[in-house]
């Protein structure tokens, strides 16, 4: 077999290309993941998520490009050879089979001694928390249930490579929110390398020692989730992540004395922790301006340098308070979205409000109109 020539990556893809019929759903995709690591592909549907993780695992073959697992090129490796366990969004659980015996279903295929069996299965149920529920049937499980299931039979004989298909996808928002926290913890006791995917930014802020956005069949970007959320390289991830999202404004910055200016909704604001001299190439640039929900702080106190605007909505969501803002009149005014920590004075509000809203320091990004390209 061919070795990767750089053993730092266990898992590493090069050039990985597959389409259907016209369509090209993976397009010369690359992707090194460390031994250990936790990296949660992230993109929307037909992005090609699925699809890169049947190649990995075997089931489907690529038209061009290369995998190694643990060094070696995996090409001519069948799925049940190479390492790699698969769990699934819908559970595929064997429904006249026990819990038990659904984990242990890949134990057996390997004719593994039944007391090895047995310890097996249920270390793996307690660290899942189903030990109580192994002798149950599918149908007696709740979703919950079924969903840690499926990941037990994928985590019990302890493969190299996890790979993990929005499995929390058709779980409710409680469970959910308990897998988040429980995930990293399994994944680090079973010292799998894992490749998760998932439409849910959230998940993957949550789960990913690093994050791969997967956009049209190619890696935008792969970074820390703190990279991704704070230094989108392009402004397609910087919209993908957040809830709110961010604001968008179509700006041609300007010199303003000794700041650069923009205008939102027809009004001028200066920018006054950018100098024109420290980025000179953004000067009567067609440019697109993005501020985080959170870096606008709205006052009903006019402050310094600050924008003007009419508050037009507030909507609570758990402990934080989102308002909307309105900058400027008519068609050229801006609706500017501001997050803030949960404000009882702006609770249940509905009539307009005047007021400013400051832009925090530091925050704005900017991005090349025409190609989206971080500036």
């Amino acid at each position: 077999m061919e070795t990767d020539p750089n053993p730092m990556s266990y898992l590493k893809i090069s050039g990985l290309t597959k389409a259907f019929g016209k369509k090209r759903v993976l397009d010369g995709l690359d992707l090194e993941v460390r031994q250990g690591e936790c990296l949660v592909v992230f993109g929307g549907s037909g992005s090609g998520k699925t699809t890169l993780l049947r190649q990995i695992a075997g089931v489907m073959e690529p038209d061009a490009g290369s995998i190694h697992i643990g060094g070696e090129d995996v090409g001519e490796v069948g799925p049940e050879s190479r390492g790699v366990a698969m769990a699934f969004q819908n559970f595929a659980l064997y429904p006249h089979l026990t819990a038990f015996e659904n984990i242990a279903s890949p134990l057996r295929a390997r004719r593994m001694a039944e007391a090895e069996v047995a310890a097996r299965v249920l270390e793996v149920a307690r660290l899942l928390k189903i030990d109580h529920v192994l002798t149950h049937l599918p149908k007696q499980l709740s979703n919950g249930q079924k969903q840690r299931t499926s990941l037990g039979r994928s985590l019990v004989h302890r493969p190299p490579v996890l790979l993990l298909d929005d499995p929390l996808r058709n779980v409710d928002a409680k469970i959910r929110f308990e897998m988040r926290l429980e995930f990293p913890k399994l994944f680090k006791a079973f010292g799998s390398t894992v490749l998760y995917v998932t439409q849910d930014y959230r998940e993957a802020l949550a789960l990913g020692d690093r994050i791969g956005v997967l956009v049209d069949g190619r890696f935008q970007q792969i970074d820390s989730p703190h990279g991704i959320y704070r230094n989108p390289r392009t402004r397609e991830v910087a919209r993908l992540f957040g809830d709110p999202p961010i604001n968008l404004f179509e700006v041609t910055p300007r010199v303003d004395g000794d700041a650069l200016a923009v205008d939102i909704g027809g009004l001028p604001v200066r920018l006054d922790d950018l100098r024109p001299q420290a980025r000179p190439e953004l000067i009567g640039r067609a440019c697109v301006l993005g501020v985080r929900p959170e870096d606008v702080v709205f006052s009903t106190q006019e402050q310094p340098g600050a924008l003007p605007v009419a508050l037009e909505a507030v909507m609570p969501i758990n402990v934080r308070t989102v308002t909307l803002l309105k900058a400027g009149q008519g068609a050229a005014g801006a609706e500017i979205l501001s997050s803030r920590p949960e404000d009882p004075a702006l609770a249940g509000r509905r009539e307009r409000l005047p007021g400013w809203a400051t832009l925090v320091p530091g925050r704005a990004m900017f991005f090349d109109r025409a190609t989206g390209a971080r500036l």
